[in-house]
Formats: structure tokens, sequence, C-alpha cells
């Protein structure tokens, strides 16, 4: 993997007045070498993660969010080229990510910045029990005993919600069910207290009464041991109900962000809205009315265009938007916390065909 840790501006999507911020990216850009070509996957990512927020990253397939999440820790794959700049403001002080050495990096994950990914069954080991592979982050990390591991095991078992933890420590992963494993995940992503967890998609394979379990999780641990949360889907009710601010993202680049209830009653950037617009909300898709969608696909892109890259996909957009790459900046005057980069935005009454004062729960 090649990496330039560059000086950014600000972001203007970071919050005004919010919690410190544990995390800071600036101008993230990624692009892989291929057999066919390069591949940009991520274009100047902005992103600020504050002590003790859930951030909640949106977009389809193929939009860069999980390859964003998995440059944070140095964790892409040779053939990447990340340029830009990651501070985790940690326990030591500030440290720079982008470019760190690999001794650094084995440093900060697991104990400042740890990952939950989507599929519990192919992260963890068939042949070791759960308890073994929790221990394992401990030893990596911390001067603990045998015995002062296992208990702590037991300990973080409990945490996460699993009934009759000291006999549980035991078990193999085959032994559990999908929700079980995912919750062992969160054990073993939180053993040591970290700062920053990532979680790539958990609740994808879940049914929808084990997803909300996974999420009360992880908002109990944001609570009582003050976890940041950087939370990666593709769908909007999980980022309704889980997230303080919302990251939109496509083709690689951020096109909106801002508080989460904001984001849900007005988005302002016509791909929002349109992810918006093709999810069952109340009152909007009534009896057999069909669910609007976003023609086309998610472009791969070789180089990043100096224009809006959802042009060839959206109704609004003229030659403006074909020649001219749109500023992250607030739509609205009175709401600097709320950016989109978009030439023609959307008009302000929401998906939900509520007002301003609209709350959330009525706007999701």
């Amino acid at each position: 993997m090649t990496v330039h840790a560059e000086p950014v501006d600000a972001p203007l999507a970071s919050p005004s007045g919010g919690p410190e911020p544990v995390l800071s990216v600036r101008g993230l850009s990624v692009a892989f070498t291929t057999e066919t070509g390069r591949v940009s996957a991520v274009d100047g990512v902005d992103l600020t993660l504050g002590a003790g927020e859930i951030v909640g990253v949106v977009g389809e397939s193929g939009c860069g969010k999980s390859v964003t999440s998995m440059s944070l820790a140095g964790l892409l794959p040779g053939t990447a080229a990340v340029t830009g700049s990651v501070v985790l403001h940690a326990r030591e002080g500030d440290t720079e990510l982008a470019g760190a050495r690999e001794p650094v990096l084995r440093r900060v994950r697991g104990r400042d910045i740890a990952y939950i990914f989507q599929e519990p069954m192919t992260s963890l080991n068939p042949v070791i029990t759960i308890g073994q592979q929790i221990t394992e982050v401990l030893k990596a990390h911390e001067r603990v005993s045998r015995g002062q591991a296992r208990a702590r095991a037991i300990e973080l078992l409990r945490l996460v919600g699993i009934p009759s933890p000291e006999k549980r420590v035991d078990d193999y992963p085959h032994q559990l069910s999908g929700g079980m494993r995912q919750r062992v995940m969160i054990a073993m992503a939180v053993a040591c207290d970290p700062k920053v967890l990532v979680a790539d998609e958990p609740t994808t394979a879940l049914d929808v009464t084990v997803q909300a379990g996974i999420l009360q999780v992880l908002r109990d641990l944001r609570d009582r041991l003050g976890t940041s949360i950087l939370f990666i889907t593709h769908d909007l009710g999980v980022i309704a109900d889980v997230a303080d601010r919302v990251v939109v993202m496509y083709a690689g680049r951020v096109v909106e962000a801002g508080p989460v209830g904001e984001i849900f009653a007005h988005p302002r950037h016509r791909y929002t809205a349109g992810l918006m617009a093709a999810s069952p909300l109340p009152g909007r898709h009534a009896g057999t009315d069909r669910l609007d969608e976003i023609p086309g696909l998610v472009p791969v892109l070789s180089e990043q265009p100096d224009a809006c890259t959802f042009a060839d996909r959206c109704g609004a957009a003229d030659e403006l938007c074909r020649s001219r790459r749109p500023p992250l900046e607030p739509p609205r005057p009175d709401r600097a916390d709320h950016v989109a980069a978009c030439w023609h935005p959307a008009p302000t009454d929401g998906p939900a065909g509520s007002d301003p004062g609209t709350p959330l729960e009525e706007a999701r």
C-alpha cells in the first residue's frame, strides 16, 4: 500500500460546537491499481468523529464506504494508493495514521480503533473457542495473566448480552446463532476499550429482531463506555435509528452530511433525496404503490472528473453539473452543520412531506 500524508484544510462537513473529535479525516483519497487499469475508489473525503458520537456512513454498494473505513487503520492491500490525512486523537496524543509505519498501526488496531465486520462466520476462527479468540486480543495489547484474560472474556460476553457467559466462553462459533456470533465480534472489538469502533454493515445478514438487539448493544456501549462509532450501512432505517450524524457517499465522494434529523427532514443533494424516495416510509407507499428507484449504476471511475459524478443519473442535471464539481457547502445559511455538494439542491420539503419543525420520528 502506497501512502502519502498531506495537510488538508479543515472539512466543511465537521460539526460545529460538537463533541471533542477523536478521529479527523482530511482529504482522504484512495486509488487501486488493477489488471484493467487504475480505479479511483475514494476522492477527497473529509470526516470528523466526535467523542461518544455515532456517525452513519450511507450509500449504495460501490460508493467507497468500506474502502474509507479500511483505510483508517491501514488495512488496504498493497495495490492501494492512499493520500490525505487520518489523525487519531488518542491517549498518548495525536497520531497521524496515514503513512504510519506498520508497528504503529499494529499498536492502534484493536486498542484504539477496532472493527466489527459484516459476516462474523468469516471473521471468527471455526476451530478456536470464542473465549480464546477474545483473550487473544487482550494478550496482544495488555499485560494480563491467563486467568485474568479469561475472566475479562466472560465479562465482555456478559456486557454484550450473551446469556450464561461462563459456559458460552468455551463454545465454538458454529455452536452460536448468527446474532450471538455478531455479539462475540462486538465483545472482541471492545475488549481493549477502543476510542473508535468501526461497524462495517454489522446488521446486514441478520433478521430484523436480531438487528434491533445488535443496535441496542452498540447504543449501550456508546452510553456506558463513551465509545465513538463509525457505522457503515446501506440501510437508511438503521441510520435513522442509531446515528447522531450521517454522511452520504456517492462514487467515492461525500455528497451530503449533517445531523440525522435534518438530513431525513430536508435532504438537499439529489442522490440523498433519491435514496429517501426509494425507502418505504409511513404514508408515502401505501397499498400497491411502487417504490421509486434511481436509474443506472454507481460509476467505476479511473479518474475523478471535475463535475458532479451523479449527473448521469440525475433528472435535474444540466451543463453546469457536467462541467464543474459542486462544492460541499451549506445549502441553507441558517444550518452551517448541514452541507451538500449539489448545484441544484432538492426542495426543502423532505421525503415525508414535512415542514422544518417535523421531528425525526415522523420523518422516518
